[in-house]
């Protein structure tokens, strides 16, 4: 066993990964050899080779996610969007040759289509911070309570949805937490009224859509070379990661509500 201590610092691993999602390069391998060690290298005097990166990468897991939780995300200010968006670790031909995910991956049906990997589940405020977020198989459902157990530590006054979170003891459950779910309806419901501020803010859910389409086109989220689990893992938090620093946020009208848990009430 080699006891000699590594030379290159955490830090720096983590800034390479990071950069990598402001950049436009589309292949990590070719960044690393082409940009880190050449144009970067005086920036990075102890850059390792790219396999030995490759196998430094998973040490900086939790470090990038304490990062990534103390300085990355935004806090809940009573407005809050969710929305989950499919990731595919292969195409759908290749579903059953697919090694690398096998027995974590799932088949799973988005608005796009078919897909076989995962789903991110992301809750944002108006102002397009993250608060949050989720990963599960592709055939979870949106309303899956293990889901919310994660959002409702975080979550408070109300959250505007899709049309796939209506469920009235789901809505039940969340109001009784002080949690008001505010949705779109389906053609073949009942009309209800609604306050049309609540109508204007449910049309500010364009925001948490800019937020995955940064995401998989600038962040480059979404790819089929993954080799391990853990460098699956270690793209998906870096890419958040880097989200949180981007300077393109959308954002919603400047609106606070009070915390309070004054919905119990009733």
């Amino acid at each position: 066993m080699r006891n000699r201590k590594g030379q290159m610092p955490k830090s720096e691993i983590m800034t390479i990964l990071l950069c990598y999602h402001f950049g436009s390069f589309r292949n990590f391998k070719h960044y690393y050899l082409f940009f880190i060690k050449e144009h970067m290298a005086c920036y990075f005097p102890k850059a390792v080779s790219y396999m030995r990166f490759v196998e430094l990468m998973p040490r900086v897991f939790f470090e990038l996610m304490a990062f990534m939780r103390i300085q990355g995300f935004g806090k809940c200010t009573g407005i809050s969007f969710v929305d989950s968006t499919m990731i595919p670790v292969c195409h759908n031909m290749r579903r059953n040759f697919n090694k690398v995910f096998d027995g974590l991956a799932k088949n799973g049906k988005g608005t796009m289509g078919w897909c076989h990997g995962f789903k991110l589940h992301l809750l944002c405020n108006e102002m397009g911070d993250v608060l949050t977020f989720c990963l599960t198989p592709a055939n979870v459902d949106d309303r899956d309570p293990r889901v919310w157990q994660v959002f409702t530590k975080v979550l408070y006054g109300k959250v505007f949805a899709d049309k796939g979170y209506i469920k009235q003891q789901f809505f039940e459950n969340l109001f009784n937490q002080g949690i008001h779910l505010v949705h779109g309806l389906k053609s073949n419901m009942k009309n209800k009224l609604m306050p049309l501020w609540d109508k204007m803010m449910l049309r500010k859910r364009y925001i948490i859509e800019c937020i995955n389409e940064l995401l998989k086109n600038k962040a480059n989220l979404v790819h089929s070379r993954h080799r391990s689990v853990h460098n699956f893992l270690m793209n998906l938090c870096a890419a958040l990661a880097a989200y949180c620093f981007f300077d393109n946020k959308p954002e919603a009208l400047p609106v606070r509500i009070e915390k309070t848990r004054q919905l119990e009430l009733f």
